[in-house]
């Protein structure tokens, strides 16, 4: 629905509320015309229901005013004599069209009287949870979200674990556009598996002031643009999802509206230079290192590199190894004695190779593939664990449909990308055949234009098209963790209307978040750490614990002060 359909929608109510109120409010003492005047009719009936103006404020804000509906339907007919719960049963069930009855009926009496429509106390008790949920849902939905990583495409700027809350007024909170959504929830209800929204109706794209624009390397929480999952990591057929209701992904962004980007070999150039990275930041880069002498994987582990392979040779025995399951990452070689196995830099944990007596060996090979941080880089090649190391990148090119922009007459891949002209707003192209595969699904899909190609030429919307002008700001998004994270080289530009939040700070850290309760361990030192900002993070959880402490000690200060 455009907003031209939610006015004539937005009138059509009014109608439908004065026909049904018109003698309420005249038993209220109120001329029965207002009741069809938007604005005002809400106004005045707050008045005869006793709640305060700015509750009108609320009716206006979506999946807000889906809780406080409800509750003017249930004011409005204990207002007027019907406090049974069977009343508030019915009008709640009938979408507050039960005040009909009322309003129709020949015995209308109004109940001025603030003490007889005072609540029971389970009224209270519901009330009270309603307002709440109502608060949290404002926090929620225009200023703060929390969110949590749950993949290591950010590794290791952000882990695996990592807590966050993202501002949504920074760029501007935008509004929901599924109006019917169950509160904050995102597109399933927790535990259930069961769709939290409506795909219809929808609103209009709507964006509040921002504070700051986005800048280039920022991370930024949004929407995945190429969603069709209904939960992740579990395969089924994919579903169309509103825009609002996609998942939420946090990438940096690399590249803004007008930038021009190119990656080669595995570097980001941006405007022809190789971009720089805040300090916080810790991209991640392919490497083969190489030594006569084998490299020892325990030396590795001591100057604290983690992300590599390691194999291992065991004996086989009598006993089932389900046990080594959790930990094998694959299975290369196995005979009659033995089988050989490769595990994360973790390996196979002593427990288990007591517990189940197991005859194991490690392999030290010459040669290691390892995924490193340039800081990581620099200590090994200042240390004697290797020979050499060198980066590696994917030199040949091939033709292929899985890179961006996804069309077969493109060799791009994730190491060598580009050049391409990050499209702005109001920034105009030339249109032809080459260039229409790297923005056909920005003005086919993002920006609702029909597209057609007919004897060579383009058609935008039935007419000849040789230029094209944007109608809204795009960006590049990509992992620090770059060869495990799906970006936008596999799925292209961002839309401003995808655009979350920003993430401000960790809130708490969990390593293992995802291997079971009994194997959690908070990391402390990342628990209430910034997350943009140069120099290494600082945790405030001191600082917060303090404030908390303060902030106990003034309120009960007052308590007392009042009492004596």
């Amino acid at each position: 629905m455009g907003w031209a359909e939610w006015f004539y929608f937005f009138i059509i109510i009014q109608i439908i509320h004065g026909l049904g109120t018109w003698k309420l409010y005249k038993s209220a003492n109120f001329n029965p015309i207002l009741s069809f005047i938007p604005i005002y009719n809400g106004i005045i009936l707050l008045k005869i229901i006793n709640k305060p103006w700015w509750w009108l404020i609320l009716l206006f804000i979506p999946i807000v005013n889906l809780l406080i509906f409800p509750v003017i339907w249930v004011g409005t007919i204990k207002s007027f004599g019907k406090k049974s719960l069977l009343d508030i049963f019915f009008v709640i069930l009938t979408l507050g069209f039960y005040i009909y009855t009322i309003n129709y009926s020949n015995n209308i009496n109004y109940v001025n009287n603030k003490s007889l429509n005072k609540s029971s106390g389970l009224e209270e008790w519901i009330s009270s949870i309603i307002f709440a949920i109502t608060l949290a849902t404002i926090v929620h939905t225009y200023f703060i979200q929390p969110f949590i990583i749950p993949t290591g495409s950010l590794e290791r700027t952000l882990l695996v674990g990592d807590f966050l809350f993202v501002s949504k007024y920074h760029y501007g909170a935008r509004v929901p556009k599924t109006v019917v959504a169950f509160p904050m929830v995102h597109d399933t209800i927790v535990g259930t598996g069961i769709r939290s929204y409506l795909n219809k109706p929808q609103l209009p794209y709507l964006r509040l002031p921002k504070i700051q624009s986005i800048k280039r390397n920022e991370i930024v929480t949004f929407n995945w643009p190429a969603d069709t999952v209904r939960q992740f990591f579990v395969r089924e057929k994919g579903v169309k999802k509103p825009l609002d209701k996609k998942s939420n992904y946090v990438k940096r962004c690399v590249a803004i509206p007008g930038d021009t980007l190119e990656i080669i070999d595995g570097l980001v150039h941006i405007n022809g230079k190789v971009s720089i990275f805040p300090s916080r930041a810790k991209p991640i880069y392919k490497y083969v290192s190489y030594s006569d002498n084998g490299i020892s994987s325990q030396k590795l582990l001591k100057l604290n590199i983690s992300d590599f392979q390691r194999k291992f040779v065991i004996s086989r025995n009598r006993n089932s190894f389900d046990f080594l399951r959790p930990y094998i990452l694959g299975v290369i070689d196995q005979n009659n004695e033995s089988f050989t196995i490769i595990t994360s830099s973790k390996g196979i944990p002593k427990k288990i190779i007591v517990e189940n007596r197991l005859s194991i060996k490690e392999i030290t090979e010459k040669i290691k593939n390892l995924s490193l941080t340039e800081e990581d880089y620099r200590i090994i090649e200042n240390s004697n664990i290797v020979d050499s190391i060198v980066r590696v990148f994917k030199k040949d090119k091939s033709y292929n449909t899985a890179f961006f922009p996804n069309e077969i007459s493109y060799d791009w891949n994730e190491d060598n990308l580009g050049p391409i002209v990050i499209p702005k707003k109001g920034f105009n192209i030339d249109l032809n055949l080459k260039n229409l595969p790297l923005y056909k699904k920005i003005i086919r899909d993002y920006e609702k234009n029909l597209i057609d190609v007919k004897n060579g030429n383009i058609f935008i919307n039935g007419e000849f098209a040789d230029n094209y002008s944007f109608k809204m700001d795009y960006y590049w998004m990509m992992g620090d963790n770059r060869y495990n994270s799906e970006d936008s080289r596999v799925w292209g530009f961002v839309p401003e209307d995808h655009i979350l939040g920003k993430p401000i700070f960790i809130w708490m850290s969990i390593e293992g978040i995802n291997d079971g309760f009994k194997n959690w361990r908070i990391r402390w030192e990342r628990v209430f750490t910034t997350i943009h900002g140069d120099g290494k993070p600082k945790s405030y959880l001191i600082h917060f614990i303090v404030f908390v402490f303060l902030v106990w000690l003034i309120n009960k200060f007052i308590i007392y002060k009042k009492n004596n």
